[in-house]
């Protein structure tokens, strides 16, 4: 990779780490719902009028719509409103990539292997210790970690949509699945937020709005979903996906350090030693113990 396709890669892995910070900022004064609904208006129009229609099954394009666009976004800025934090959110939602491999062993009979297995065993361990640790300290309510996991759980079933559209004949461009499958989401996010949250809190949300929560969607709308979104499908395929695939494991460390910087968000101990077991189970899910046969081998 060259040295300024690496220098985007990191800047894209910086958008999507801050992205959680700016999402948390959006939500002070507009129902999650509503913000997501507004993100994906923004990420659809007028980029559908400029990019063409994927040629896919509609069917296909449902299921990644509802799944990785609404079903991920409603679940995790629900849990973000609800009180969970945003730096923990950008790690617990790379359980994704564990889901993913499960939903994948049934939907394409694929083999999970050793690393596999351990990498998913340890990061639900480290969990399971986060949860623990946060619940002692009155941190984060046990809502808010079960809607950031339905959010990765969400992701994961558009990760299964996305293969089966990446292996259809007509396999479209990257940009022209994001801002299709943008329009999908939008009816059933203004439903229900109308449906939760009431005409009369969305039309005040909309009377209201500042200038943070304008910025916030904005760069929710056109710096993280196009920009990003377009810089790394680029990149993946430019080059092999193992030289850029495993450069979002750094999206949680960005998600953390920005919160903390920006948010004042603190981890205890405990927390701290579940978001290392997660970031480990990660590691290994991806290298294996590359490693430790490294290390055997100089030795």
């Amino acid at each position: 990779m060259t040295r300024k396709d690496g220098l985007l890669a990191l800047l894209v892995v910086v958008v999507w780490g801050l992205n959680f910070v700016v999402i948390k900022v959006g939500l002070h004064a507009m129902p999650p719902l509503m913000l997501a609904g507004l993100r994906f208006l923004l990420v659809a129009f007028p980029a559908i009028f400029f990019v063409a229609r994927p040629r896919i099954p509609l069917s296909l394009l449902l299921g990644y719509g509802l799944t990785i666009s609404f079903g991920q976004f409603a679940f995790l800025f629900c849990a973000i409103k609800f009180g969970m934090p945003a730096g923990l959110a950008s790690l617990v939602l790379q359980a994704q990539a564990f889901f993913t491999i499960v939903l994948g062993a049934f939907a394409f009979g694929e083999r999970l292997q050793g690393k596999q297995i351990a990498g998913i065993a340890l990061a639900v361990f480290g969990v399971l210790v986060l949860i623990e640790g946060s619940l002692n300290g009155q941190h984060v309510a046990l809502l808010g970690f079960m809607l950031t996991l339905a959010a990765a759980f969400s992701w994961a079933c558009g990760n299964i949509f996305n293969k089966k559209i990446m292996g259809h004949a007509s396999r479209p461009p990257v940009m022209s699945l994001v801002v299709w499958s943008a329009l999908i989401p939008i009816l059933p996010f203004f439903a229900a937020s109308l449906f939760l949250d009431g005409a009369a809190q969305i039309v005040q949300s909309l009377i209201a709005i500042d200038l943070t929560t304008i910025l916030s969607l904005v760069y929710l709308a056109f710096v993280a979903t196009i920009v990003g979104y377009g810089i790394w499908g680029t990149l993946l395929g430019r080059y092999e996906t193992w030289r850029v695939a495993p450069l979002s494991l750094l999206v949680p460390v960005v998600g953390l350090a920005s919160a903390a910087l920006l948010l004042d968000e603190t981890l205890s101990a405990l927390q701290l030693f579940g978001a290392v077991l997660i970031m480990a189970g990660l590691y290994i899910n991806v290298f294996g113990f590359r490693w430790r046969k490294t290390a055997q081998v100089r030795g």
